[in-house]
């Protein structure tokens, strides 16, 4: 949509605004999710007043690793990702997709597949929104179009929070899609804390966000605010806690289905799928039908699936991949090359997630930079060395 240049200019509003912002949000009918804790971790979930953010709490993340600590100011988004993505509200992972009942009259099918709020998500970071992007090309703009996918993401409305934070486990940067969200976000908000001055710096994107701000309190951004939102970026983009090189990393892994590496990384992975969970691009369900005794009643579930489960790749006789070296490899192979051929776009956006939950601490930038280090091993394997 087309932003009139007034609307382009960013505005600053204060806690008390932020909050009204979520009151404006709310009476207008939208389920408002956002960051909390919960469990030790932090986790998108329903909030209705500021007070539900994580103020003062970060995290910190290594590979296989994940700690909440606390931070030295009030900072409500200080934090970078924690183990969910937004993927959970917009595919969820257990979706009944319709129910069949036998009465009198004979059969009768209904879905609540289309039937759901409006949702406003907050604090949705720029790695995340190219995540929701990548899965619009598949599920939305696809040839088989999801349409309770499409549904749900057109009624989202989408407030960015530009990261603060990098984790121990980012690499936006090398990815190019953060740390600054600069597209698919009705308003972007930029933290900025000096001394007792808490304030965000609001960024317009959308048509819907321009008409919302016109109900919140604020004022406008100066110079001096744009600037330090730019220094905050900055900052965050030198932080990063991994980097994975990305020129020609569609060829080399394509190119090295025998490295040793492969064998060397199967040794670690418990085939678990934590990554593929987590991972707020991946999209691969699998379909149960379920029916009652006495055959009164039927229904069909799709629930998210793993390419790291046996039955995921079952065919008549038995599954194509048995083995951990072949299930991660396909896992990796696809994230970081293949997807290329089928959607256009890498399939990884940086976040660090499949790092930080695996429970061994597979690193994939790591194990991207073991094969690029010695990328003809694979051929001299197969050739007996010569």
């Amino acid at each position: 949509m087309q932003i009139s240049p007034a609307d382009q200019a960013s505005r600053l509003i204060t806690c008390e605004g932020l909050q009204a912002l979520l009151d404006e949000l709310l009476e207008r009918g939208y389920r408002v999710l956002g960051p909390t804790l919960r469990d030790g971790a932090i986790v998108y979930d329903r909030i209705a007043r500021i007070a539900d953010l994580p103020a003062g709490w970060t995290d910190q993340q290594d590979a296989g690793r994940y700690r909440l600590a606390r931070r030295g100011d009030q900072a409500l988004f200080g934090f970078a990702v924690g183990p969910q993505s937004w993927k959970q509200y917009l595919r969820p992972p257990v979706e009944t997709l319709w129910t069949m009942r036998l009465g009198e009259d004979g059969p009768t099918i209904s879905s609540d597949a289309l039937e759901s709020p409006k949702m406003a998500f907050l604090g949705v970071r720029a790695c995340e929104i190219h995540a929701m992007r990548i899965q619009d090309r598949v599920l939305r703009e696809g040839p088989h179009a999801d349409a309770a996918y499409a549904m749900r993401r057109q009624d989202a409305f989408v407030i960015a929070v530009n990261c603060a934070q990098a984790g121990g486990t980012c690499f936006c940067v090398s990815m190019r899609t953060g740390p600054k969200a600069t597209s698919d976000f009705d308003l972007a908000l930029t933290e900025l804390i000096d001394g007792h001055a808490h304030r965000f710096l609001v960024e317009i994107g959308s048509e819907a966000g321009a008409e919302i701000m016109l109900r919140v309190p604020h004022g406008p951004a100066t110079d001096e605010h744009c600037a330090a939102a730019a220094a905050v970026i900055e900052r965050t983009a030198s932080q990063m806690g991994r980097s994975l090189e990305t020129d020609g990393i569609k060829e080399l892994l394509q190119g090295n289905p025998d490295h040793p590496r492969w064998n060397d990384v199967a040794q670690r992975c418990l085939t678990c799928g934590n990554c593929t969970l987590v991972c707020p691009t991946c999209f691969c369900t699998t379909v149960e039908d379920h029916s009652d005794l006495l055959g009164a009643s039927a229904e069909r579930v799709r629930k998210w699936d793993s390419c790291f489960t046996m039955d995921f790749s079952y065919l008549h006789g038995g599954g194509v991949r048995s083995s951990a070296r072949s299930r991660y490899r396909q896992w990796m192979t696809h994230k970081l090359a293949s997807w290329f051929d089928q959607f256009g776009t890498s399939g990884c956006v940086g976040c660090g997630r499949c790092i930080t939950w695996c429970p061994v601490g597979i690193d994939i930038t790591q194990e991207a930079a073991a094969i690029r280090a010695t990328p003809d091993a694979g051929k001299e394997e197969r050739h007996g060395g010569s």
